[in-house]
C-alpha cells in the first residue's frame, strides 16, 4: 500500500509549488518520468536497465507513488511470464514542459552541482 505523502493545502504563497514538487520528490521519480517521456511505453526491467543505480524495491515504490498520484499508467498483461508496461498519463504529460525546463536549468547551472560535490570531498 502506498503511504499518503501529501498534506492539505492552504493559501500560503508557494503552496502550489510545494504541492507540485511533492509529487516528484523521490530521487528516481523525475528520472522515470524522463524515460517514459522519451520512450513511451516502457517495461519495468527496461526502466531498471536505463536507471542504473536504482534498486528494484525503490523503483517499484517510486512507480507506485507516481501511479497513485495519477502521473503514470500501469498496464498488466495476463501472460506468462507477466508483462507490465508503464507510460505517462494525460496528467503526467502535462508535467513534461516543466521537466524539460528543469533539465535546461540544470544544464545551465551544472557548476552549482560540481561545487557542492567538491565541497563535500
Amino acid at each position: 500500500m502506498v503511504k499518503r505523502r501529501h498534506t492539505s493545502l492552504d493559501s500560503n504563497p508557494g503552496c502550489a509549488v510545494e504541492a507540485a514538487i511533492s509529487l516528484i520528490d523521490g530521487k528516481w521519480k523525475s528520472v522515470a518520468l524522463w524515460y517514459l517521456h522519451e520512450r513511451g511505453e516502457v517495461r519495468f526491467n527496461e526502466l531498471m536497465r536505463l536507471m542504473s543505480g536504482v534498486t528494484q524495491r525503490t523503483l517499484t515504490n517510486q512507480l507506485r507513488e507516481l501511479e497513485a498520484d495519477g502521473l503514470i499508467n500501469r498496464v498488466v498483461y495476463a501472460q506468462v511470464p507477466p508483462k507490465v508496461e508503464y507510460s505517462l498519463s494525460d496528467r503526467g504529460r502535462t508535467f513534461i514542459p516543466i521537466l524539460l525546463s528543469l533539465s535546461a536549468w540544470g544544464e545551465a547551472n551544472m557548476d552549482l552541482f560540481q561545487k557542492s560535490e567538491t565541497a563535500a570531498q
